[in-house]
């Protein structure tokens, strides 16, 4: 077992380093923590090809060897990346307490993503911890994540798996892993937090300009680039939370550190998808009080929000009571962005190409007809996609739902668009299926317990098009059935 700072595999790595530009503050550069035997479990092809990497060459010790953080590609360059974040309200200083981040990949198509390793072991940041991370929620990240892309949604992703042949103590020993996060960067509102918290000044125009100059070059123009870079961030998480709820996907934590700048979902701990719709569900075992419910998700965002606003103050005006009538101005524009989003979301989830004065109500009766009759949420889309009621069955006893569908069918024959063209928008819009939480938990079970791969890869590849409606997706498309009530998610940490 060697630790090694570089490797002459010639396998497309293109390395650079710009977080390591910021102020010392911001991250601690580390050696790297070797595990006794990696064995590469899981690897993403196909994401391997859009970062410019030959994913043959990676197939075998050496590649399985830089995965495990037991060597540095060529340019890779470790370091833990600090921040900080309100957790469940509460404002902590944290930062990588079990990831370190290799390097950033410019990729063929020029773009830049972070390559960071997570559960590579102990930092400055661990806070007593071990730096590892289990298996099981390694690979729970990489189905999730990997889902999440195949709907649609921005997303870090996941390049491989490595299992790491050591034992990680939790309640009882488990085995250890650690996963390849893809993204386009780790910045977060907790990383701008932090900053502010340093109490340096020029620590948070140093965070602002490389955020600017990272994701939205664009504003650097404006006539207040540090209002329009909040701005942009504001417009990126109403789209994303959007999203989110259009498909019912239910985050489980949404901490300040758990929201990127860019706009991608990050971190998949104690996360799921609704199975039958009640905007109260909660599925994270340690949200006792409901705070990041399915319905709470945008509120959430807003108030994430206004603790990002608060550190762009002293940037956005010399006078502070400006800067924050400014930043408030702003942050008062999310409600509006946010339902703009979902409601032309919805407007496609129901075939509707056009706009009239009573889509809101028709598509909020329709959820208050969910609720009440306790509709699988992805089914419900599913059986007005096919035009089959028993794609849903609590739905097809129901007269409300029977009286709605006149409704919606009616209001349908007021566009031009052919019955082919509304299918067709209904399906691009809604999935076919979704990881159900007992399929993931199923891969999980044989991936972990009897080290069987075949049921989680079988997983991804009906989650690689949701949209397919294809053959091979029809015993997916089930919910749990009664045994599903109560499930509960873990953080994994």
């Amino acid at each position: 077992m060697t630790t090694t700072h570089g490797t002459h595999l010639n396998v497309g790595w293109n390395f650079d380093n710009s977080y390591s530009k910021l102020p010392e503050d911001f991250f601690r550069i580390f050696d790297l923590n070797p595990v006794e035997d990696p064995n590469l479990v899981l690897f993403n092809d196909q994401l391997a090809k859009k970062l410019g990497l030959d994913a043959d060459a990676l197939r075998n010790e050496e590649g399985a060897s830089i995965f495990a953080g037991n060597k540095l590609p060529e340019g890779g360059h470790a370091l833990a990346q600090a921040y900080a974040g309100h957790q469940f309200g509460n404002l902590t200083m944290l930062g990588d307490g079990r990831a370190l981040l290799i390097g950033e990949q410019l990729t063929p198509d020029k773009e830049r993503f972070d390559i960071q390793l997570k559960g590579s072991g102990r930092t400055n940041f661990s806070r007593g911890g071990d730096g590892r991370a289990a298996l099981g929620p390694m690979l729970r990240e990489y189905i999730i994540s990997e889902a999440m892309h195949g709907l649609g949604i921005p997303t870090t992703r996941s390049l491989a798996v490595v299992t790491t042949g050591e034992l990680v103590l939790r309640e009882i020993g488990l085995p250890g892993a650690i996963m390849t996060r893809v993204a386009s960067s780790h910045l977060r509102v907790g990383t701008f937090q932090y900053a502010a918290g340093t109490g340096e000044p020029d620590n948070i125009k140093a965070l602002a300009d490389y955020a600017i100059w990272r994701h939205y070059p664009e504003v650097k123009e404006a006539n207040n680039p540090y209002l329009a870079l909040f701005q942009e961030v504001l417009k990126k998480q109403a789209a994303l939370i959007a999203k989110w709820q259009l498909v019912g996907f239910i985050h489980g934590v949404m901490n300040t550190d758990n929201m990127s700048i860019s706009g991608e979902t990050i971190d998949y701990g104690p996360c799921a998808f609704m199975n039958t719709y009640n905007p109260e569900t909660v599925f994270s075992s340690i949200d006792v009080q409901g705070r990041y419910a399915y319905g709470n998700q945008p509120y959430i965002a807003n108030w994430n929000l206004a603790r990002l606003a608060e550190t762009l103050v002293p940037l956005v005006h010399e006078d502070q009571d400006k800067a924050v009538e400014l930043v408030q101005e702003e942050l008062a524009n999310f409600k509006n962005i946010y339902l703009n989003e979902w409601y032309g979301g919805m407007s496609k989830k129901l075939g509707l190409f056009n706009i009239e004065e009573k889509d809101q109500e028709l598509i909020d009766h329709l959820f208050g007809i969910m609720e009440s009759t306790e509709a699988d949420f992805t089914n419900t889309f599913r059986a007005l996609t096919l035009n089959d009621p028993s794609e849903e069955s609590s739905l097809s006893c129901s007269k409300d739902f029977t009286d709605w569908q006149e409704q919606w069918k009616d209001r349908l024959t007021r566009q031009p668009q052919s019955p082919e063209e509304v299918q067709q928008l209904l399906k691009t819009h809604n999935p076919a299926v979704i990881p159900r939480n007992h399929r993931v938990e199923e891969a999980l079970s044989a991936a972990v317990e009897d080290k069987d791969y075949t049921v989680l890869k079988k997983l991804l590849k009906v989650m690689d098009n949701p949209y397919a409606y294809s053959v091979e997706q029809e015993d997916y498309k089930y919910g749990p059935g009664d045994e599903g009530k109560g499930y509960r998610t873990f953080c994994g940490t």
